[in-house]
C-alpha cells in the first residue's frame, strides 16, 4: 500500500472532532448508564462514576505526557484510549 501512496507520507494532523465522531458510541454508552444510574440508584453514584471517568482520563493524560507526547496528543490519546478501554467489555 505504501508503494501506491494510498497511505500518508507521513504524519498527518487530525482535529478533535474526528477524534469524538470515532467515538460517538462509546461516549453515549458512558453517558446512558451515568444516566441510568443516576435516576434509579443516586445522583452521588453517578458523580463516582464520573470521577472514575475523569481519573482514569487524568491517568492516561499523565502516562502520555511522561512518554513525551505533546500536550494535544496526550489529550487526544487519553480521551480515545479511555473510550476504547471502557468498550472493551461490551
Amino acid at each position: 500500500m505504501w508503494h501506491e501512496r494510498v497511505l500518508p507520507s507521513g504524519p498527518e494532523p487530525i482535529r478533535f472532532g474526528t477524534v469524538l465522531r470515532g467515538s460517538l458510541l462509546p461516549i453515549l454508552v458512558w453517558a446512558g448508564i451515568t444516566c441510568f444510574v443516576c435516576f434509579v440508584y443516586n445522583p452521588l453514584l453517578a458523580t463516582v462514576l464520573g470521577g472514575l471517568f475523569a481519573l482514569s482520563f487524568i491517568v492516561g493524560f499523565a502516562l502520555r505526557r511522561r512518554a513525551k507526547h505533546s500536550v494535544r496528543c496526550s489529550v487526544y490519546g487519553a480521551l480515545g484510549g479511555v473510550l476504547d478501554k471502557s468498550m472493551a467489555g461490551f
